[in-house]
């Protein structure tokens, strides 16, 4: 179908659907109800039309907690399969969700060591990146705000697994998931 056709048919401007295809506007930013005309005039559903450009991006911690429960589930080496196989690692990255990314990655490496095994070298790239910022898991966060002392955060320093710490991410306890 034309732009010009789906125009007629849909009943949405011309140019909003020239800019919408040419990237100059985004789809999910549109009213719901140029989506709804949309999608009509496509006969495809609304969700179909918007659900490739939606993506959800969990808190950190639960994105910490999903993986933590994923090894917990697969095992070490069945993760470390599906994570290097994905290329989950290299996909996170390149969306620049970088905290994701380097904590997957210090995972893979973290359990490899665990587990006698060479680190992949598909990654190198990225091992040498680092977070500006350390990342504390909130439990620490919230005792030293509580506590109104940084010794929370010195101890979780002190116990911090060092392929994490390698990006600047605090994590102690990846296996004592409920």
């Amino acid at each position: 179908m034309t732009k010009y056709r789906l125009s007629k048919t849909s009943g949405v401007p011309q140019t909003t659907i020239v800019d919408i295809c040419s990237g100059k506007a985004k789809i999910e930013k549109s009213s719901a109800d140029t989506i709804y005309r949309l999608a009509k005039a496509l006969d495809i559903t609304m969700e179909s039309l918007i659900g490739s450009t939606m993506e959800y991006r969990a808190e950190f911690e639960v994105f910490k907690s999903n993986v933590c429960h994923l090894v917990k589930v697969m095992g070490d080496i069945d993760f470390i399969i599906d994570t290097l196989e994905t290329d989950k690692i290299r996909a996170l990255y390149q969306k620049r969700w970088y905290p994701e990314s380097l904590y997957l990655l210090a995972m893979v490496d973290y359990l490899s060591r665990e587990n006698g095994l060479p680190a992949c070298r598909d990654y190198n790239d990225l091992r040498k990146a680092r977070l500006s910022d350390t990342v504390f898991p909130a439990s620490v966060v919230a005792m030293s705000a509580a506590s109104r002392s940084d010794k929370p955060k010195t101890d979780s320093l002190n116990a911090a697994i060092p392929e994490f710490m390698r990006f600047n991410i605090v994590e102690s306890e990846v296996r004592n998931v409920y």
